[in-house]
């Protein structure tokens, strides 16, 4: 799926701040506000200016705490290329997952991350559905 960079930079920067661990059985997660709704997923990779992968990372990890609707925010090295990393978030809805965008520490993250970044790869919204981490069940 192809996306403008700013709509990819804004997605994938969302987790800049991190997100803790909330507990969902299903699909069906309870949001902030204490309404029902469907979890909301994105997968995306992106690329590092060379050699600055390590710098990104960093940023993209500081600061990891409480963001609302965050369940689960993860970041990897793309152990195939030296500069890609991949960007794993779930959220109680996309909702939670727009509004935080909004927060000034998230704006301020991606202003500071944008340099860093040479190239958006894949990105995938997904539905997620359950898994370790955001189960409160095994």
């Amino acid at each position: 799926m192809k996306i403008l960079r700013r709509t990819a930079l804004a997605s994938v920067a969302v987790g800049l701040l991190g997100g803790s661990v909330a507990e969902c059985e299903t699909a069906e997660c309870e949001t902030a506000a204490g309404e029902r709704g469907t979890m909301y997923g994105l997968i995306g990779k992106m690329k590092a200016v060379a050699g600055k992968r390590d710098d990104l990372v960093a940023i993209l990890l500081a600061g990891v705490s409480a963001m609302p609707g965050c369940l689960s925010y993860v970041v990897a090295n793309d152990p195939g290329d030296a500069d890609a990393l991949w960007v794993t978030e779930v959220w109680d809805s996309e909702a939670s997952h727009k509004a935080s965008l909004e927060l000034p520490s998230v704006k301020g993250a991606i202003a500071k991350g944008r340099p860093l970044i040479a190239s958006f790869g894949d990105y995938h919204i997904t539905q997620p559905v359950g898994g370790f981490g955001i189960s409160s069940k095994p």
